[in-house]
């Protein structure tokens, strides 16, 4: 049953079909408003893209799905089931970790398994030093999935009377401590110090920089990974499919152009070919730094300007392709640890690349769907610096010797080797995403306020909201998923004005009216 609302059957355009915006459509679709999608790409997925190749289909973007009950309940609430629009396949192995000197640990998804694995990887000591660690993440997972994550507008007087509710906590989440800095201090094998600060780079950070609260990554993770069959694009294509169950129209090779306003109240957008299409509301998903610098027009530009004035995240070298391989045997996910960490992450923060980075791959086919075949498909990604403010980009190194010679010292080849096609620099993201400085996951997560200092998708003009990676709660498919439920609720919740513009028509003949 559609939700009754004063504002039911009035249009909201939606500018772009990430995993947020195809999220605010479809719940906005199911609530009785009108929606009409736009995005300059061909098709639904934003930053969850997929490329062609000779095996098919290859993600490009994120590999797996973390927080599964975010879209349990998104399906849900439109009055479907995520298990009857795409197959989910749960990997009991989190990732696989290669290490230079030879040692190899897997991680997996119960506290139990990963206690054992980590006894013969490292001994009791490292064991019990885990169990401590792992208990933290959840502590903090648990304490700030609802009043942070969930809630659509936290502030630091809301999360200040959190903690001082639960004073326990205050001791868990060694503020003004980086994440590099607590897990120096809970596990004594610098291996495991390693792997648990990547996951700062889950949001584009560094663990040297980044404060100790991301621990809960950890726990996001430990909770369940999921493999999408066929690839996550299909995910993208599932919330479409939502979407227009209940009447949203999506039109893609159509670029926006500008946000149209009237006494301080968005009136609807204007094409790339100079088409204006009239709105009750706009949800932008896109980086708001593109609002900021006035890619949507002046009317808009006032939006999300603390986006220019704050550090960019990492961005990074993806090689999406199919090919043969010999060498160690994978897992789903797969990361190839350099020995020392610091010196790459030093790199990074100065807009510098490294010669051999810290590699991850993902093996496609080895979600355990079906036997793999001999060409299998693979997604490759080493971090990289954003474009810097000027738009000038060190030279990078050939990304062959960075990345595929990089994982032939772990005895790792891919045959053919992809050709320069199959890759995708920070200057290609930057394209992709315009204002984004190549950046994949928006304002940098460094600072223990980082997160708090996100645009929300409330905005101080009328009838615009904001979602996204780029926006609070942040960066990864379930945060971006609850940024578009944040910018529906909004849009639910609001008086917004129901004067708009005369019917226009659309290109094709198809009245906007």
């Amino acid at each position: 049953m559609n939700i009754s609302h004063p504002l039911r059957d009035r249009r909201v355009i939606v500018i772009g079909a990430g995993v947020a915006g195809l999220t605010a459509a479809a719940r906005l679709a199911h609530a009785g408003f009108d929606v009409l999608v736009f995005d300059q790409a061909s098709a639904p997925g934003g930053k969850m893209r997929c490329v062609q190749s000779a095996a098919g289909p290859v993600d490009a973007g994120p590999t797996v799905l973390t927080m599964r009950s975010v879209f349990d309940q998104i399906f849900a609430e439109c009055g479907a089931r995520l298990e009857e629009h795409v197959t989910l396949l749960r990997q009991p192995v989190i990732a696989r970790h290669f290490w230079p000197d030879g040692s190899q640990l897997d991680l997996h998804d119960t506290a139990e398994a990963n206690a054992a694995a980590i006894t013969a990887f490292a001994g009791a000591r490292a064991a019990r030093e885990f169990r401590r660690f792992d208990r933290r993440a959840r502590q903090l997972f648990d304490a700030f999935d609802a009043p942070m994550m969930r809630a659509p507008a936290p502030s630091f007087r809301s999360l200040a009377a959190h903690v001082a509710g639960r004073p326990w906590l205050l001791p868990k989440l060694a503020p003004f401590t980086s994440l590099h800095g607590l897990l120096a201090r809970s596990f004594s094998d610098p291996r495991l110090v390693q792997l648990f600060g990547r996951y700062a780079t889950y949001v584009g950070g560094s663990p040297y920089h980044a404060p100790a609260l991301l621990a809960l990554i950890w726990r996001a993770e430990s909770a369940g990974v999921w493999a999408v069959k066929g690839g996550m694009h299909r995910l993208a294509r599932a919330l479409e499919d939502l979407g227009r169950a209940h009447g949203a129209r999506y039109h893609y090779d159509m670029p926006v152009k500008r946000i149209t306003t009237s006494d301080g109240v968005v009136t609807g957008i204007t094409l790339g070919d100079g088409t204006p299409v009239s709105a009750d509301a706009i949800v932008f998903n896109g980086d708001p730094r593109a609002l900021a610098r006035g890619l949507m027009g002046r009317a808009s530009d006032h939006i999300g300007r603390q986006t220019l004035r704050s550090a960019r995240s990492l961005s990074a070298e993806v090689w999406a392709f199919a090919a043969e391989v010999t060498g160690p045997e994978l897992s789903y996910h797969n990361v190839f640890f350099r020995t020392d960490p610091e010196p790459e992450f030093r790199a990074l923060m100065q807009g510098k690349y490294i010669d051999d980075p810290t590699v991850y791959v993902c093996a496609m086919d080895r979600n355990g769907a079906a036997p793999r075949p001999a060409l299998e498909r693979f997604e490759t990604i080493a971090n990289a610096p954003p474009l810097p403010a000027d738009g000038r980009e060190e030279e990078a190194p050939s990304c062959p010797t960075r990345s595929f010679q990089t994982l032939a010292r772990f005895g790792l080849r891919f045959s053919p080797t992809p050709d320069p096609t199959a890759l995708t620099t920070p200057r290609g993201f930057a394209g992709l995403h315009p204002a984004s400085a190549g950046s994949l996951y928006g304002q940098s997560p460094h600072g223990m306020t980082a997160a708090l200092n996100r645009p929300q998708a409330r905005t101080a003009l009328g009838g615009l909201f904001l979602a996204g990676g780029g926006t609070h709660p942040g960066a990864g498919v379930p945060m971006a998923a609850l940024s578009g439920q944040h910018a529906a609720a909004a849009i639910m919740q609001s008086p917004i004005s129901t004067s708009r513009s005369p019917p226009t028509a659309m290109p094709g003949g198809m009245s906007t009216g």
